[in-house]
């Protein structure tokens, strides 16, 4: 074959220099769906969530839970030991580690992280439970963080406490009003807050120096929808990447869709329906206004007997959940608890009547006993559709309900206060028992002012609070499970709520734009609402549209350049091999 060295040469031109640059790179962005509202960014605050979720991304604890299997692992601490009286724990903080705008992450950024917690009440509010039986928190050097005990504390490796940057956080005013959105927010975990506008979206940038290595995109929004059908949809148009928490028959209208791979897994989530106690402060003065006949444990138990749990799940949840008993999922195999014979409590309508009958709350000429108040999520599927259901339950027991259902904040507003009768509610229950535990202990009530602590239902009982302390000095795992079953058997028992499902977490991601994302744990694992931040920052894009900025030509055309070049060398070097040899002859 014979091919001319000057159309090769033009040939080698053109690619060399008449390709056109390539522009710069755009950011690779994952965009997640939320429905849920932000209640703050301050981690000493937020409790819902979806606030719980970006301040994972944003300050890493002092230990985490891996992916795979939730065991222990590195977080801002490397190591860690206790002395043989478990009252004395000691953690290094390894050199390297950096607060996103530079600065070395160190022992002291600990220390005062907690010490803050524990002189200033405000700065309980989310997670007090964790440093109550702290003694004290000392930092003798850079790497080394001291805490000692008043008893033994089971809990030493699961203190899920956003650790934030001293040299940021020594100058803040008040805790209680301190709206942490100076952007960029510092952070030490794998990505930045740069971004919030209240009821539309938030935007992090992947923290480029991040000590686990950067994360594989390059931004991270979250974009507000007032629903989930409005955030599946926005899925099926492509206009977000990722969506949690749907309805099952949402989940179920994503099957076989181009482009779409669901994920259904067994959850760390519950879905509960509060029952006003009586609610009071930490003090015992009264606090909301609860019906008076709630109070009465047997009121309660009549109400919960009424409700057919097995029905829920099949007519609101389709069956994506299981029956709800205890306060830990079945996902956490070993704590989760399932009534015995004696416990069970089954549904029976003509046994809750006689059982109001004998409380003193006969029916009256109309047929009804007294109303209730069920307070609600405006736009949650389930609580639309649950409502509902609860409304002809209760009314079989003479019991009429009055539904209202609110915004996110407006319903937290509410259950914060008491105002309520009857209020769906939920928690993600984390690796170790013990904060989802807490939340009923009586000390988790608020203050005289209302303020301080994070309850979840108003619970208050001498009872249950010496199964708390107990569990948590108790480090013999078998006993401990023991004692964390009694907990939950009681908690059932007085009923200051029903455990009504385990939801699964139903998942949907555009699988034409990300690879892959990694589940925790990896077996049958969430994407979203882990105990941990490996969802988003093991995101996988399918692939990158461009080179890094800065770069002028493609990869491809680099490529064909050096290859026409090599070519037309070799075609020059043999054609003066040939002349020479032709001189010779």
């Amino acid at each position: 074959m014979r091919v001319k060295l000057g159309a090769l040469l033009a040939v080698a031109t053109t690619v060399v220099l008449g390709a056109p640059p390539v522009a710069a790179q755009q950011p690779v962005i994952l965009k997640v769906a939320i429905t849920q509202q932000i209640d703050s960014l301050n981690p000493f605050l937020a409790v819902f969530q979806s606030s719980t979720e970006v301040g994972r991304l944003m300050y890493d604890y002092l230990t985490a839970y891996a992916a795979d299997d939730q065991a222990v692992t590195e977080g801002l601490a490397r190591s860690w030991e206790s002395s043989a009286d478990k009252l004395t724990w000691t953690f290094t903080v390894p050199e390297g580690k950096k607060w996103s705008d530079g600065q070395p992450i160190t022992a002291h950024d600990v220390a005062f992280t907690y010490n803050l917690m524990l002189t200033d009440e405000a700065a309980r509010t989310a997670n007090g439970s964790f440093v109550t039986n702290f003694a004290s928190v000392t930092a003798p050097d850079d790497r080394t963080v001291v805490i000692r005990t008043k008893t033994p504390q089971v809990t030493m490796l699961a203190l899920d406490v956003p650790i934030v940057p001293r040299h940021v956080w020594e100058h803040v005013g008040s805790v209680k009003d301190h709206a942490n959105d100076r952007m960029p927010v510092v952070g030490s975990g794998p990505f930045v807050l740069t971004e919030h506008v209240a009821g539309q979206h938030i935007k992090l940038k992947a923290n480029k120096t991040y000590w686990r290595g950067a994360p594989k995109v390059d931004e991270l929004h979250f974009v507000y929808f007032q629903n989930s059908d409005a955030a599946v949809q926005a899925l099926g148009k492509g206009e977000v990447d990722l969506v949690n928490r749907m309805a099952p028959a949402q989940f179920d209208s994503l099957a076989g869709k181009d482009g779409v791979t669901r994920n259904k897994a067994q959850g760390r989530r519950f879905t509960e329906l509060l029952i006003n106690p009586g609610a009071q402060t930490r003090t015992g003065e009264p606090i909301g206004d609860g019906h008076p006949a709630l109070r009465d444990v047997r009121v309660r138990r009549a109400v919960a007997q009424a409700i057919d749990l097995d029905a829920l799940v099949q007519r609101v949840n389709l069956g994506y959940a299981e029956k709800g008993a205890g306060l830990v999922p079945p996902v956490f195999t070993q704590w989760h608890w399932k009534p015995d014979e004696a416990q069970q409590r089954r549904f029976d309508p003509a046994a809750a009547n006689a059982a109001l009958d004998a409380a003193g709350y006969p029916r009256r000429a109309d047929g009804t006993r007294f109303p209730l108040r069920l307070i609600g999520r405006a736009g949650r599927a389930y609580d639309e559709q649950a409502s509902e259901y609860l409304k002809r339950s209760m009314g079989d027991i003479g019991i009429p309900l009055d539904v209202r259902l609110v915004s996110d904040n407006q319903l937290n507003e509410a259950t914060t206060a008491a105002t309520y009768d009857l209020a769906f509610s939920g928690w993600a229950t984390n690796v170790d028992p013990d904060f989802v535990l807490s939340l009923h202990t009586c000390a988790q009530r608020p203050g005289a002012d209302g303020k301080g602590g994070t309850t979840d239902a108003y619970f208050c009982d001498e009872t249950y609070d010496r199964l708390y302390a107990r569990q948590l000095s108790e480090f013999d795992q078998g006993e401990r499970v023991r004692i964390v079953h009694q907990m939950q058997a009681r908690f059932h028992d007085q009923v200051p709520a029903v455990v009504l499902a385990y939801d699964n977490a139903l998942e949907a991601y555009r699988s034409d734009r990300f690879a892959r994302f990694t589940t925790q744990p990896a077996q049958g694992g969430v994407i979203m609402a882990q105990n941990g931040v490996w969802g988003y920052y093991g995101a996988e894009p399918l692939q990158r549209a461009a080179p890094a900025p800065g770069s002028r030509w493609p990869a491809f055309a680099i490529g064909a350049a050096v290859l026409v070049a090599l070519v037309v060398t070799a075609l020059v070097l043999a054609r003066r091999r040939r002349a020479t040899a032709g001189e010779r002859e």
